[in-house]
């Protein structure tokens, strides 16, 4: 695995989430102190999905954030290049559509969502850039884009205490509960190397989206960016 300050390679970044996806949701909530769940919650009320709309979940994974969109009356179409993601996912969720696509070639026609959104997998995106751009071109005119990531801590001294944590205890607790300990070292790695919010913001609208903005949550760990397409 490449250190996450140099080229993703995309085989390698797949294999990572292939190898972790069997426990992957419980890992989420024990690194997170169950955070998680409230973010992804957050995420559903930024997008605002209305019955009908088609909304399209990049790097959904095993559907854990999918379902709601479902449940709210959503047309969701989950989306992953992680085959053994979508594995974990069909298996517990059969009646989501599940689809593999590689986030810079989109397997979708021009226009065909109302919102699209992506959580904690931009950054896991060979290249982010081309990975908005595609995410602008299967999105409607007027269609909302929310990006849920992983950010920058807002104060300093917690920004330090955040960053000793990220680095050192999260591949130690990863240790004990994850599939494939070894990939959260690159995880880690990845949210330290990720911009921070006006770096984010900068980067939609360089992809031509509209009205970036965005909302911390949990003091700036995690960032709710939202944009418009033209």
């Amino acid at each position: 695995m490449a250190r996450a300050d140099l080229d993703k390679q995309p085989a390698d970044v797949q294999r990572m989430f292939d190898t972790v996806a069997r426990r992957y949701d419980l890992t989420n909530d024990v690194l997170s102190l169950g955070q998680d769940r409230r973010w992804r919650h957050q995420v559903i009320e930024a997008v605002d999905p209305q019955y009908g709309e088609r909304v399209l979940d990049l790097a959904a994974g095993t559907g854990t954030s999918s379902q709601p969109f479902a449940d709210r009356g959503a047309v969701v179409v989950p989306c992953d290049f992680s085959l053994g993601m979508l594995r974990v996912g069909k298996a517990n969720l059969p009646a989501l559509p599940f689809t593999a696509g590689d986030g810079t070639r989109l397997p979708f026609a021009d226009d065909t969502f109302d919102a699209v959104t992506i959580s904690f997998g931009l950054r896991n995106i060979v290249d982010p850039l081309a990975g908005l751009r595609e995410m602008l071109r299967v999105t409607r005119p007027g269609g909302r884009l929310v990006v849920c990531e992983f950010s920058h801590p807002t104060l300093a001294p917690f920004r330090t205490v955040y960053l000793e944590y990220l680095m050192k205890a999260l591949p130690a607790i990863a240790r004990t509960v994850s599939s494939a300990p070894d990939a959260y070292v690159y995880l880690a790695e990845s949210i330290r190397a990720w911009p921070d919010q006006q770096g984010l913001a900068d980067l939609v609208a360089t992809a031509g989206w509209t009205a970036p903005r965005w909302r911390n949550l949990s003091g700036g760990i995690v960032a709710l960016h939202h944009a418009v397409a033209p």
